[in-house]
């Protein structure tokens, strides 16, 4: 009986949260697509710690919610330590270049955490990979990083888009932003924790195991 209840629980939560997201994906696809169905979103986020291990996380969702199953972390190679700007753009050179040449799907909205700056090498990696289509968004926190006063960058018309504080459409960019953010954090724990597990005598040819414990 009480697992029956749980399960009763469970479920009703779970359609809530359910309708509540279809309702928010119908009020930002009516703020950007002229109504018409928002049928994938990606958001990306950079995490790092002084520039150490510096990863990008990439969150999906589609009609239905978050798909875990498609999330991407990639861990930031080439853009120097503490550049943002430079990390963002090739975490989405590296995500969009092997989506265009395997075939795979692009975003309805292309969502980074960030503003002008952000929008502004995520616009140029775009073009430069001549991939249209595509509607990109930069969330930018306000002065007091207080939810519901963000600013809202989209590309496409060149200006600010404004949502009321608690309108739909501006609580879902907010929860898919959360949730890439906190992706990304969890992703450069990961590899924070697993570089400093390394010695620096792995870089000497002819140590083992044994000897390096010893």
């Amino acid at each position: 009986k009480m697992a029956e209840e749980n399960a009763e629980v469970a479920l009703e939560q779970r359609l809530a949260s359910s309708s509540d997201y279809r309702l928010r994906l119908l009020a930002l696809s009516e703020a950007l697509n002229g109504g018409e169905l928002l049928e994938r979103l990606e958001c990306f986020d950079i995490s790092h710690l002084g520039g150490e291990s510096t990863v990008a996380s990439c969150v999906v969702f589609d009609k239905e919610g978050p798909k875990n199953s498609e999330y991407r972390k990639f861990n930031i190679r080439d853009a120097k330590l503490g550049d943002d700007y430079g990390a963002m753009a090739e975490a989405l050179n590296r995500r969009y270049r092997k989506i265009k040449s395997e075939g795979g799907i692009t975003p309805d909205v292309l969502i980074v955490d960030g503003g002008k700056g952000q929008i502004k090498f995520a616009l140029d990696v775009i073009s430069e990979l001549q991939i249209t289509d595509i509607k990109l968004l930069g969330i930018a926190k306000g002065r007091s990083r207080k939810p519901g006063l963000e600013t809202i960058y989209y590309s496409e018309e060149g200006l600010l888009k404004s949502f009321r504080p608690k309108a739909d459409a501006l609580l879902l960019l907010q929860h898919i932003r959360d949730e890439a953010h906190r992706f990304a954090i969890d992703a450069h724990r990961k590899s924070r924790s697993k570089q400093r597990k390394k010695s620096k005598l792995e870089e000497i040819e002819g140590i083992g195991a044994k000897r390096r414990q010893s």
